[in-house]
């Protein structure tokens, strides 16, 4: 009999790939468009382990609910996994597991998109030469040759994109609670204080993990030591950065651009399609109104090349827990 998957936050694409992977491995998958909560668990139950995505819910309560429906495995098909209560999972018996690393080019590469579109104002040309106006005012940019870019976590991702400034000829200011010296001999950059990376970064980067630490790592306190026009950008969670704190500082003028592939609130939005109803978010709303701010909806991770690793590396530790081997994308609880 096959093992039933419950796969959750499920849109097309997600179904056309998991089938296509899945056929190696014969699971029973049932898939929920909704995300993870309390409100919608019992849709789990019957099944077997469940799999989900970013904007689940997954606290005490929904752990204890997914144990009583005897499931023991919880697998992410993403590198985050704040979403998930792990000290209840563990003491429940839950197994959690993640995807830690799918496509870190995919992610760099959609940093430096945004980067390059908030330069070079690519989003408000798109628009404006669809009117029939070529005009150039307002779309003066800067050589990114040259310029200093603060670099805030060092793993798969943040090396990769470190790669890609290089190339552009940037210079790299790089901070990480666990340097990789090597790395950096290697490659010629400098790891810095965070202080010290926002004084000095023309543009700053966010490739850390969501953590207690790191929670509003840019906020009124860290941006008031940041260059006047400095732009950030952020592919990692939306909960490093304070929103309300971040549009005071574009009023300032204090920042000068910001591209968002998330944000703090996104659950209510994001992978779903709300153009015909009105924005209830004031703090998003008044987000997208800046010309220079670019927001996407949390797909710098959408490749072709990402999916397909992300759907092999989760049934393959699905299939690993079932088989009672180790489970190598475990995540353990770290108090």
């Amino acid at each position: 009999m096959a093992y039933k998957i419950a796969v959750f936050d499920a849109k097309p694409y997600d179904r056309v790939t998991f089938d296509r992977v899945n056929e190696k491995y014969g699971f029973e998958l049932t898939y929920h468009k909704e995300h993870l909560d309390i409100n919608n668990v019992v849709l789990a139950n019957g099944a077997d382990a469940v799999c989900i995505f970013v904007n689940a819910v997954v606290d005490s309560d929904v752990v204890a609910k997914l144990k009583s429906y005897g499931i023991n495995l919880i697998a992410l098909r993403c590198a985050g996994f704040n979403n998930v209560d792990i000290l209840a999972a563990e003491k429940h018996g839950v197994k959690v597991v993640r995807v830690p690393d799918y496509s870190p080019h995919a992610i760099a590469e959609h940093t430096l998109a945004l980067m390059l579109c908030l330069n070079r104002k690519v989003h408000r040309a798109f628009l404006r030469t669809r009117d029939g106006n070529f005009s150039l005012v307002g779309f003066e940019g800067f050589d990114m040759y040259g310029k200093t870019v603060g670099v805030i976590g060092t793993g798969k991702i943040g090396k990769v994109a470190i790669g890609l400034f290089k190339g552009l000829g940037m210079n790299v200011l790089a901070y990480d609670l666990y340097p990789d010296n090597a790395f950096a001999e290697a490659e010629g950059i400098k790891y810095v204080t965070l202080d010290e990376l926002y004084a000095n970064s023309d543009i700053i980067t966010l490739h850390c993990p969501l953590t207690k630490e790191t929670e509003y790592l840019i906020c009124d306190e860290s941006i008031n030591k940041m260059k006047d026009g400095v732009m950030i950008v952020n592919t990692g969670r939306g909960k490093l950065i304070h929103t309300r704190h971040l549009i005071d500082g574009l009023l300032s003028r204090k920042i000068g651009y910001a591209g968002l592939d998330v944000y703090e609130e996104e659950g209510a939005y994001f992978y779903e399609d709300h153009s015909d109803a009105v924005m209830t978010d004031d703090v998003l709303a008044r987000l997208l109104s800046f010309n220079n701010v670019i927001v996407t909806s949390h797909q710098a991770f959408f490749t072709q090349e990402a999916m397909e690793n992300i759907a092999n590396t989760t049934m393959n530790s699905i299939s690993d827990f079932f088989a009672g081997k180790e489970l190598k994308n475990q995540v353990v609880y770290k108090a």
